[in-house]
């Protein structure tokens, strides 16, 4: 299974900066400069690979696809390690709304809890799993 790639890119100049053609996954992104249009490359090959792997699918090659550069194209390799790129994703902090009683809430404030930790350490504990942070 790769783990770790260098996947070619295309990038394509526009009135605003940059389109990126990824042939290997055939996806696309944009970015206003070269390198961010890279960065832009390679969070889009994570997103796409990792869920690739998440639903048993096994990722392209490096090079599996045609490339296809017209003359003012710039063609480049972005490189990659998935594993990596899920603990950045899995790790990243999301916003989530609850309700909670008034009465549970004021109690709350006056003991100065945090609710997102509290909340953490609940499903932590609800799921049985270990705190990866």
């Amino acid at each position: 299974m790769v783990q770790k790639g260098a996947y070619p890119i295309i990038l394509k100049r526009t009135d605003d900066g940059y389109y990126v053609v990824i042939p290997d996954f055939d996806i696309g992104t944009q970015g206003s400069t070269i390198a961010e249009a890279m960065e832009m490359a390679r969070d889009a090959i994570g997103l796409v690979g990792i869920d690739m792997q998440d639903d048993g699918e096994t990722l392209p090659e490096p090079y599996s696809h045609e490339i296809c550069k017209e003359d003012e194209d710039i063609v480049t390799l972005v490189d990659i390690d998935f594993s990596q790129y899920r603990k950045k994703v899995d790790n990243r902090a999301v916003k989530k709304n609850c309700t909670i009683p008034y009465w549970m809430s004021v109690a709350a404030d006056k003991a100065g809890l945090n609710y997102s930790r509290v909340l953490q350490d609940a499903l932590i504990s609800i799921l049985g799993v270990k705190n990866v942070n």
